[in-house]
């Protein structure tokens, strides 16, 4: 079979796994079971408590010891069995050390993705700026797919979403062991330090003032990324509090309406190597925070009538926001790093993005929004959300204009 086949096979499985409860799970929670809200916040913390360390521990392992697919697919395996064992708990303090026991797991295999598939591509000489978001993009598919699925089928509040995505895990991890090898290219050497022998060479990039920077600025993202997750779908449902709008499309089909999102970023990934090619990856990346501010702001403004237009432009522009800045922010740390810390690097790319990132936007927002724009009925004031959120993603991206210096060389991505 022709290695971007299967590299595509791989992209649309992984994140058919997670579509398949991400976005579902809390139906799941309060409609199956009626446990608490309070511990429902758990569960989000815990991708962002396992992303913390896991994609850079795997990736330090996945350079030194054992080959990329190879952990990749045990990490698959063993993920898939705790999300099968998901629908037999009843407690929810049980379920939530379940489930993180299941993103400890999951959480690095997104990093392991892309240095497995660089890895393989460059082996088989390809182009990975030019033939690398064709195949990612059917990932974003995989997850759209998911979506469909779960819903469509009946499964948003039942226990089969745990299933599908445990099925899938399981086979996913089958299809990882019969993948070309990634051997570990950092064994190192008789005289190797043990900073070097832990494999902890890629922190040495913390060292370079512009990758700081740029893993600093990955973190700041990754908090807005947080932001639209946690918050998008709860503001279209609650529009069902409003008598004119309560039996709208918006609220009856919420989650259809947010997945225009991920159907905008099939069609920006495909965008990212001429977009790459013709400004350079630190223009991409701006253009992707200042895609934040719009992403917040119309969604300040928009409504399920009049306003409906902002809504489906903010989820088409959420495409650009995300893409542009974690698709080609991955491309950078492939550029930038040495191969034998390939998947070190990423792991610290994820880290900072769905690790720090997402924790500093889960408590921070929760503080601001509890603080600011929650009546004492318990009603958030929206629109002061969605243009805190937008000024936020302007005072980064103003930011990262003017203190990230990088000059755009064509020969540069051609080399990815």
């Amino acid at each position: 079979m022709n290695i971007k086949i299967r590299l595509t096979l791989m992209n649309f499985l992984q994140f058919f796994i997670w579509g398949s409860w991400l976005i579902t799970i809390a139906n799941y929670w309060f409609g199956n079971k009626g446990w608490n809200p309070i511990e429902f916040g758990a569960v989000f913390s815990t991708m962002g408590i396992a992303s913390l360390f896991m994609p850079t521990l795997t990736g330090i392992i996945a350079d030194r010891w054992i080959n990329a697919e190879r952990l990749y697919g045990i990490l698959h395996l063993l993920g898939g069995i705790t999300l099968a064992i998901l629908p037999q708990i009843n407690t929810p303090s049980v379920f939530i050390v379940t489930i993180f026991i299941a993103m400890l797991c999951y959480m690095p295999t997104i990093a392991l993705t892309n240095s497995v598939s660089y890895s393989i591509l460059k082996d088989n000489n390809h182009d990975v700026v030019k033939d690398f978001p064709p195949i990612r993009v059917w990932g974003t598919i995989g997850f759209i797919v998911a979506m469909w699925v779960t819903n469509l089928s009946g499964f948003k509040s039942s226990p089969n979403q745990f299933y599908s995505a445990a099925i899938a895990s399981i086979l996913l991890a089958i299809y990882a062991f019969t993948l070309p090898q990634c051997k570990p290219l950092n064994k190192g050497n008789k005289n190797a330090s043990l900073y070097e022998i832990l494999g902890l060479n890629a922190f040495k990039l913390f060292k370079n003032y512009k990758m700081a920077l740029f893993f600093i600025f990955s973190m700041f993202l990754g908090a807005a990324l947080q932001l639209t997750n946690m918050y998008g779908d709860r503001f279209l449902t609650e529009f069902e509090s409003i008598p004119q709008y309560a039996d709208s499309f918006v609220v009856k089909y919420s989650t259809i309406i947010m997945s225009i999102s991920q159907i905008s970023e099939t069609l920006f990934i495909l965008a990212i190597p001429f977009f790459l090619k013709r400004f350079g990856i630190k223009n991409v990346m701006l253009i992707s925070m200042f895609a934040w501010v719009l992403r917040f702001g119309l969604f300040a403004y928009g409504d399920p009538a009049g306003g409906l237009w902002m809504i489906i432009l903010s989820c088409i522009i959420y495409g650009m926001a995300f893409d542009f800045f974690n698709i080609s922010g991955s491309l950078f740390v492939e550029n930038q790093c040495d191969s034998k810390i390939r998947s070190s690097a990423q792991g610290l790319f994820m880290m900072m993005t769905n690790g720090f990132g997402a924790i500093l936007g889960s408590w921070l927002s929760g503080i601001i929004i509890s603080t600011f724009f929650t009546n004492t009925e318990g009603h958030f004031h929206w629109r002061g959300i969605w243009i805190t959120f937008a000024l936020y993603a302007l005072v980064v991206a103003v930011l990262f204009a003017v203190l990230f210096k990088h000059k755009h060389n064509p020969k540069e991505v051609e080399n990815i």
